[in-house]
């Protein structure tokens, strides 16, 4: 069996000696079963829930950038065309990704 030495600050160390105790097992078994349930896992839903916030805010620049659309095309079209150069830059997207865009926009 490997073996693994790790520090941890004494409150640390004395919850997990604490909650070992509690559920009457070695600290090392607690501490075992603890990197076992948590193998690749999301205990605490951020992922999830960060996924449903993108989603929101999608949902809601699509609503927003379809009436700035029906309201002033050119100033929509100003929008994307700064929002394209700015994920360009950041290397958040190819030149490929996203079509050209056409007329109304200038820079």
């Amino acid at each position: 069996m490997a073996r693994l030495t790790i520090r941890l600050p004494d409150e640390l160390y004395d919850r997990l000696a604490a909650d070992a105790d509690a559920a009457g097992v070695p600290t090392a078994a607690f501490v075992r079963d603890a990197l076992e349930q948590l193998n690749g896992a999301d205990p605490f839903g951020f992922h999830a829930r960060f996924d449903e916030l993108h989603s929101t805010v999608i949902q809601v620049l699509a609503i927003l950038a379809s009436d700035v659309g029906a309201r002033a095309p050119k100033s929509l079209a100003k929008g994307m065309e700064d929002t394209r150069r700015l994920l360009l830059d950041r290397g958040l997207i190819g030149a490929g990704d996203l079509p050209a865009l056409g007329e109304g926009a200038s820079s």
